[in-house]
């Protein structure tokens, strides 16, 4: 899993990409801990039914060149081996669901993880959960390693992902392909959007929307 995405990231810093692009959130007021260890937990994206970012699905066969707008989130920075990925990033989604129950407010939309940085054996990466409201200012009782912020907006490709978790790289070999064929100069991040509930990163039903938008 590791390879492909490193290289999809080291190839977009070669194009002196701004930390402050479109993809960019407001930073945590102190440095983020690394997610907490996985236990067993539902799948991303508990309650049922929730609406993804955009209306009409994707298709693996295709690249959708869209128009994302801005949804609120609760924000979970975090870290991971990538060994370790999928059950930190289900932890970390499970973490922000707790925190919107226990703040009475609810999902609105797919879990969504922002990759901000990867590297040889770990990654960072921002886990987001659409909220159906977001507090004009954070409550004084907010989880302090959790903020408020906004999905990316403006003009993005994705991709879909169909099949098991570990296979994606499949994935992001094509989205590599195809933005050097078409010379797209990418952002400094991209993001997964967890179509649908699937607890095995094995099991070959799990859909993955992939975002990625251009400088």
């Amino acid at each position: 899993m590791r390879a492909s995405r490193r290289f999809f990231m080291m190839a977009a810093s070669a194009a002196t990409l701004s930390p402050t692009g479109p993809w960019a959130q407001a930073p945590a007021e102190t440095p983020p801990p690394e997610a907490p260890p996985a236990s067993p937990s539902p799948a991303p994206g508990g309650a049922p039914g929730l609406p993804t970012l955009l209306p009409e699905p994707g298709d693996p066969a295709n690249v959708d060149e869209v128009e994302l707008s801005a949804k609120p989130v609760l924000i979970l920075a975090g870290q991971s081996k990538w060994d370790d990925g999928y059950k930190t990033i289900r932890a970390a989604i499970s973490r922000i669901e707790q925190e919107l129950g226990r703040l009475g407010i609810a999902p609105a939309g797919r879990p969504l993880v922002l990759y901000t940085q990867t590297g040889d054996d770990d990654f960072k990466f921002d886990a987001m959960v659409p909220a159906a409201s977001a507090p004009a200012s954070p409550p004084a009782d907010l989880a302090k390693d959790m903020r408020f912020g906004q999905t990316p907006a403006g003009k993005a490709f994705r991709f879909t992902h169909k099949g098991p978790y570990d296979d994606i790289d499949g994935t992001y070999e094509t989205v590599t392909t195809y933005l050097e064929a078409k010379d797209i100069v990418a952002s400094d991040a991209f993001m997964e959007e967890f179509v649908n509930d699937i607890s095995d990163p094995a099991d070959d039903k799990l859909e993955v929307n992939i975002f990625v938008q251009p400088k």
